[in-house]
């Protein structure tokens, strides 16, 4: 065997297999229930895999918010935790890992992502005013429409094609920026928002050229940009990996140039750092004292916002740990492996690989069913009864209705299989993979579903749906006949 530079082993057969760096000290038990135990989870659930129950799940490939892995040396450092309500000297630890990493002076921390979008969105947003970005993200969109803004997504011609060998489908298109200003005039467009890896339409990387045109548009136009950082280790891993000139750069130094072209960075802790927590980060004096105050109302005190000490402790030692190679890759290496293998096969899924999961192409896996009839949900639903993996519908269902009632149909209806940081086995992927396959070849037995319990907003959290045939009972005569009763 002969190692390679990125954490994959290349084996005699001259097959590269992805390693994790790792081990494994700390477990936590699986079950795999039958199959009619997974159907009657699946309708308690509403056919909504964010209703069902982790007790009934084997694989739980939802997201990777707060359930990426910590590491030994995240899990010692509660231990030091300063539990004072204001002034605890874990904020301050936190704080200086946080400048050492970003580059940016004043942090304000809140309790998760949402939280620092409700505060930039309440400060910087306008009734009238529009918001240009690479995608939009669901609680992202809502804020800003909620506080008076439009979303404008400016992607480029290649973001929404599910095959491509593009390796920055993240970016905005630049063309497309300079006409916004040019129709709406700056004084309209509070800031342009990139996403580091775009999290709905397969998490595609924007590179660092594109960040430093963005930028260059955004000053000429006296425009914030605003970096959603969120997964900005594997965007910066994407840009190490793929970017000509960076190949010999460390992923903290491309960090630190990420951030420089950002006069505003938010975070989600669950993803960046793989703790509970967020945070804002600014080097404008003025731009912090706008936000400030807003933070005491709804987080907390500026020395902890709304976190705990302890989750404060592990996110600074998660922050550094992000700038490590080792740490930062494994999540994109078991994606490309899973995406490899899908394609190969045949399996419609989005192209490159990208970071945060496996995308499947629900429209392609099931041409059958309208997007009416919410195909990626009910790719979510199938898979989960045939396998007890949970993924998510990133489609229809995530999307919302126009002011008529009618279904504003997303732009792509994908099955997002997420890889946590460190959580799953190379043999845990290979079920899934086969249970895939399987599914794959008896697609013809999915049908749609149809809503039964609609919120009219963020529906896809807690709305309840139900099939709109007896396509689940065809579907587990089908598996029952291949695998037996047990599985």
């Amino acid at each position: 065997m002969a190692n390679t530079n990125n954490n994959t082993i290349k084996f005699f057969s001259g097959e590269q297999i992805p390693v994790e760096l790792h081990k494994v000290r700390i477990v936590q038990k699986l079950f795999l229930k039958p199959i009619d135990e997974r159907m009657k989870a699946m309708e308690d659930a509403g056919y909504n895999t964010f209703l069902l129950n982790t007790k009934d799940i084997f694989l739980d490939m939802l997201t990777d918010s707060g359930t990426n892995a910590m590491s030994d040396n995240q899990v010692a450092s509660m231990l030091q935790a300063d539990d004072a309500y204001s002034g605890s000297q874990s904020f301050y630890r936190m704080e200086k890992a946080l400048q050492d990493v970003f580059g940016l002076h004043y942090v304000l921390p809140v309790h998760q992502g949402r939280a620092a979008e409700n505060i930039i969105s309440q400060v910087f947003i306008k009734e009238g005013d529009v918001i240009p970005m690479n995608y939009h993200f669901t609680t992202t969109k809502e804020h800003m429409e909620l506080n008076g803004g439009t979303v404008l997504e400016i992607y480029t011609d290649e973001a929404l094609k599910i095959k491509s060998s593009v390796p920055f489908k993240g970016n905005i298109d630049i063309e497309k920026l300079k006409d916004v200003f040019v129709k709406y005039g700056k004084e309209k467009v509070p800031f342009v928002r990139m996403e580091a890896s775009t999290n709905l339409i397969g998490g595609q990387p924007f590179s660092m050229q594109n960040m430093r045109d963005v930028k260059k548009i955004a000053d000429e136009n006296e425009t914030m940009v605003l970096l959603d950082a969120s997964l900005i280790g594997e965007n910066a891993y994407f840009i190490k990996k793929r970017e000509a000139g960076f190949q010999n750069a460390s992923i903290k130094d491309i960090l630190l140039e990420m951030c420089s072209y950002a006069d505003l960075v938010y975070f989600s802790s669950r993803k960046v750092s793989s703790t509970r927590g967020g945070g804002i980060l600014t080097n404008s004096n003025d731009l912090y004292m706008k936000m400030r105050d807003l933070l005491v109302l709804f987080e907390g005190f500026l020395t902890y916002g709304g976190m705990s000490v302890r989750e404060i402790e592990a996110m600074a030692v998660g922050i550094i740990e992000t700038c490590d190679d080792t740490i930062i890759n494994q999540s994109p290496l078991f994606i490309e492996y899973a995406v490899n293998s899908l394609d190969s096969a045949g399996i419609p899924v989005i192209t490159p690989s990208g970071a945060l999961g496996c995308h499947i192409d629900a429209m392609g896996f099931l041409p059958h069913i309208p997007q009416s009839d919410y195909p990626a949900g009910a790719l979510a639903a199938a898979l989960f009864i045939i396998s007890g993996i949970r993924g998510m519908e990133r489609g229809t269902v995530s999307s919302v209705r126009d002011k008529d009632g009618n279904d504003i149909l997303a732009d792509v209806e994908l099955l997002r299989l997420a890889f946590p940081r460190r959580v799953f086995t190379l043999s845990q992927t290979m079920f899934m993979l086969d249970r895939v396959k399987w599914l794959y070849e008896n697609r013809d037995l999915v049908g749609g579903l149809k809503w039964v319990e609609e919120p009219p907003l963020l529906r896809f959290f807690m709305g309840r749906l139900a099939p709109s045939t007896d396509w689940p009972q065809k579907l587990i005569a089908k598996f029952k006949e291949d695998f037996g009763d047990s599985l």
